[in-house]
């Protein structure tokens, strides 16, 4: 691993201060996540069941038109792949590593290492699992060449949809008509 990409305790903190310069509108939501990421109680584990830190990816086709989605098992709707950051303070490594599980992929990266987007969102009790809230850090990951996914268990389904067409569509979920307004510069 490279000097640049290697973890450091307060890269999260650098990635949180610059998205904030560029998303000034989000100053609530990057002080939410900037309170979790200082709160000493295992932020980037699971069982810290008030809430914890989740790695997504904004998983882009080669031609940057497209990005692919999963039919999520658990939740049942369509959302960008991503999972659990598991102890791992690299968000931006957890939402590659969870693209690269979730689609089968080969050859993804992740674009510069920036934030793309901050997403503090409940989920719902399931079993012995308390609701609780995640707070998603969303990186975008480019796609190689091969765009043939590979359907894993966490998914029902994983499509490819065109980035224009998620910006408008009103039965898209808000967190993702979000980012794709920001990818097309319309934020």
């Amino acid at each position: 691993m490279d000097q640049e990409n290697a973890p450091r305790p307060n890269r999260l903190a650098e990635q949180l201060a610059a998205y904030r310069r560029r998303w000034p509108d989000e100053l609530a939501t990057v002080a939410l996540f900037r309170e979790l990421l200082d709160d000493p109680d295992r932020p980037f584990e699971r069982a810290r069941l008030a809430g914890h830190f989740t790695g997504s990816a904004w998983l882009v086709s080669a031609d940057r038109r497209r990005v692919l989605l999963t039919h999520h098992r658990k939740l049942g709707i369509w959302v960008q792949l991503g999972g659990h950051a598991d102890g791992d303070p690299d968000l931006g490594r957890v939402a590659l590593k969870e693209a690269e599980e979730e689609s089968g992929l080969a050859g993804l990266s992740v674009d510069g290492g920036a934030l793309f987007d901050l997403d503090r969102h409940w989920i719902p009790e399931r079993g012995d699992v308390p609701g609780h809230w995640h707070y998603d850090a969303r990186y975008v990951v480019r796609a190689g060449a091969s765009e043939d996914f590979v359907v894993s268990e966490e998914s029902h389904a994983l499509a490819w949809r065109d980035i224009g067409e998620l910006a408008e569509a009103a039965d898209t979920d808000p967190s993702l008509r979000r980012m794709a307004r920001k990818w097309l510069g319309q934020l």
